[in-house]
């Protein structure tokens, strides 16, 4: 057996080598199509894009993406060929939830606003969504919920329509896949119905974005809040300079949620080629400083609250050096010191 492995992924040093012929690491974008010819799997994130270009006459029988998302993977293509794909549903949930609050809580004191009662609207309440509601209702903030493939399945109750969580609410943070339905759904249309000086966030995908539009609707919106960006990993330089907080791509970088894609990645493939040793494979905390920490924010002030977030995560420093260097976005994420992730009681 040969597996193709993206080099960038974390914990998996030799973690086959035991079980497969030939391991290969190599750089995600580097990996073509001499590459996987003979390989049998490839463990990857999310700058190879697996597509007929590429596996057209393959041996490849399975990819494993230690990342959410799965639109780097022609997934038609994929089923049609035989081809098996997994994905780490949820890993990266925690951190960015961590990104949303550190985020939120740090421009609020910044800027002097208010949280209090303050509405907020999560489009897209998947893994990453239900991760971001939780923390919002025990932080005291009224939550609106938008999730068209949830409320047709369980029915409307508790689910909003995008024009009345628009309207309604304070800030708006999208957390949803990128899909045809969604590649560019945050529009003109999208801004002109938002609050005025209404936060927005987006942790997702880049290309659900319409970057030009945000750029027009920028005086009218609050605090803007961007990890994700078109062209990664070109980001627009502009762009970066406009908004309040500008990060390359690194919000599900908690060291909890690298553990998670990677066995989930690992697991993966060890159910698919019968590797039993590893059917319940975790990488281990090098130590007990890189656990998560649990907060109990009860009864705090926003000001409180605020401090006990960002001496946990100060999203700030990453800001700060991806202003310094947004040329740099492929290295600022490969060479990333993992945070911990921190939980809410």
């Amino acid at each position: 057996m040969k597996i193709i492995i993206d080099k960038a992924i974390p914990f998996i040093q030799g973690v086959f080598e035991p079980y497969a012929e030939e391991v290969v690491y190599k750089g995600g974008l580097e990996i073509g199509r001499d590459d996987v010819m003979d390989a049998d799997a490839l463990v990857i994130r999310t700058r190879t894009h697996c597509n007929e270009a590429l596996l057209s006459g393959s041996k490849v029988q399975l990819i494993a993406t230690a990342t959410i998302g799965t639109d780097h993977i022609d997934l038609g293509w994929c089923r049609d060929n035989g081809i098996k794909v997994c994905n780490a549903a949820g890993c990266n949930a925690g951190g960015v939830a961590n990104y949303v609050f550190s985020a939120l809580y740090g421009l609020a004191a910044r800027r002097g606003i208010k949280l209090a009662d303050a509405t907020l609207g999560i489009v897209g309440v998947g893994n990453v969504g239900r991760r971001v509601e939780d923390f919002a209702r025990k932080l005291g903030f009224n939550v609106l919920r938008n999730d068209p493939p949830r409320a047709e399945a369980e029915g409307p109750d508790g689910f909003s329509t995008l024009d009345e969580l628009l309207a309604a609410s304070d800030i708006v943070t999208m957390h949803v896949p990128l899909t045809a339905e969604t590649r560019g759904m945050v529009d003109e249309s999208f801004f002109m119905r938002m609050k005025p000086g209404a936060f927005f966030i987006n942790a997702s995908r880049g290309e659900v974005v319409d970057e030009s539009a945000l750029k027009s609707y920028l005086d009218k919106l609050g605090p803007v809040i961007l990890d994700t960006w078109c062209n990664e990993p070109h980001p627009d330089p502009e762009l970066v300079d406009l908004v309040n907080i500008a990060t390359p791509h690194i919000a599900g970088y908690s060291y909890q949620g690298k553990q998670n894609g990677t066995a989930a990645a690992v697991r993966a493939v060890a159910g698919f080629f019968g590797i039993s040793d590893l059917s319940g494979f975790y990488p281990q905390s090098e130590s007990a400083d890189k656990d998560a920490v649990v907060l109990d924010l009860r009864g705090k002030t926003q000001g409180e609250i605020a401090s006990i977030i960002q001496y946990n995560y100060p999203i700030f420093t990453d800001d700060f050096m991806f202003r310094m260097h947004p040329e740099d976005f492929e290295r600022l994420r490969s060479e990333y010191n993992f945070r911990k992730e921190f939980y809410l009681e």
